[in-house]
């Protein structure tokens, strides 16, 4: 009986993760790439709930309330091809899936497509550049967008680093691509094996910091360091701060682009500051501006798995569910297994 209690606390735990994903990435749709002003200017304020898109969204034009981006279709599909390869993760079958997918992004006329970083590294593949040196440039967050399966398949360990590694090489093979990709994937791992929201982030952060830096080296900031020190600031002097010129600080002194090293701090920042209100968590993710949807998607995935799939609300959970078509039930018991098992 005990056993089976802690499976079903897993599954729950992992749908909370993909869900959550979902949710922050659907709710960011409508903002993504945009500044807080123009948020302002084309929603009316803040977001509070799912939009349709406007007709000049840069990324989605036009989309209907409650769909997804890249951001959860590419992590479903890092989802099933680990549950294919039972955990060991073949890197250039999973190069493949992604060439296909945004294959099938063009043919229905989508804008969302794959990050400059993907993009780059899966045309060198394609030209011959062995997998190992494709991702050589990759220090924007790709690999920490699509890292909650990681996070759900694997306890924090060895093998969860190297998976985490693993799944972001052939784009973004750089100090701060495995970094962003280990420290959101452990953040979830963590939040599985049921800590709460702060002591995830805390532990993901003491957990990347113990493994070996790898990557190819890049001049620009640390996304670990940033992440601790920004962190930190979260809890210490920005907690003092009213939400608006918290959000404010962040944005000016942090950033909220694709980079990783802006927008993984990001998200453990505000993930800290909203533990104990998640859905206000992808509000204020979604409305600073910048990388809106993958802010949210990755702080969604770390809420989820910490407070379950339910944190959000039932009706929002399965709202995105239905308009995206998600198989979550599945994957989350297929992540599961492989997490039993010692993947």
């Amino acid at each position: 009986m005990a056993d089976n209690t802690r499976s079903c606390d897993l599954i729950d735990r992992a749908r909370g993760a993909l869900s959550g994903l979902a949710i922050g990435d659907a709710l960011g749709m409508p903002t993504q790439s945009m500044s807080a002003q123009d948020i302002a200017q084309a929603y009316g304020g803040p977001v509070v709930d799912f939009l349709d898109s406007v007709d000049w969204q840069p990324i989605a034009p036009s989309m209907r309330a409650g769909s997804v981006t890249d951001d959860t279709e590419q992590a479903f599909l890092l989802a099933e091809r680990l549950i294919a390869d039972g955990g060991e993760l073949d890197v250039l079958a999973y190069a493949r899936d992604l060439l296909r997918w945004e294959e099938g992004m063009k043919a229905k006329g989508s804008f969302d497509l794959l990050g400059p970083s993907t993009k780059a590294a899966l045309e060198a593949l394609g030209r011959g550049v062995p997998p190992e040196e494709t991702g050589r440039t990759g220090t924007t967050n790709g690999g920490a967008m699509r890292a909650a399966p990681v996070g759900i398949a694997f306890a924090p360990s060895t093998s969860l680093a190297e998976a985490a590694r693993r799944s972001c090489i052939v784009t973004h093979n750089t100090v701060q691509g495995i970094d962003a990709t280990t420290l959101v994937a452990a953040a979830v791992s963590y939040g599985m094996e049921g800590a709460g929201v702060r002591k995830a982030l805390h532990t993901a952060v003491d957990f990347t910091s113990r493994q070996e830096r790898v990557g190819c080296w890049s001049a620009k900031a640390s996304v670990l360091e940033r992440t601790r020190y920004v962190l930190d600031w979260a809890e210490h002097a920005g907690a003092g701060l009213d939400d608006e010129d918290f959000m404010e600080t962040l944005r000016a002194l942090n950033g909220t682009s694709v980079e990783a090293n802006e927008s993984v701090p990001a998200a453990f920042a505000i993930t800290c500051r909203y533990a104990d209100a998640p859905f206000a968590a992808l509000c204020a993710s979604v409305s600073i501006g910048g990388d809106t949807d993958t802010i949210a998607a990755m702080s969604g995935a770390i809420l989820g798995a910490c407070l379950g799939p339910d944190a959000f609300g039932e009706s929002r959970r399965t709202l995105v569910e239905r308009v995206n078509a998600l198989p979550t039930d599945a994957v989350a018991a297929g992540l599961v297994s492989l997490r039993e098992r010692g993947a």
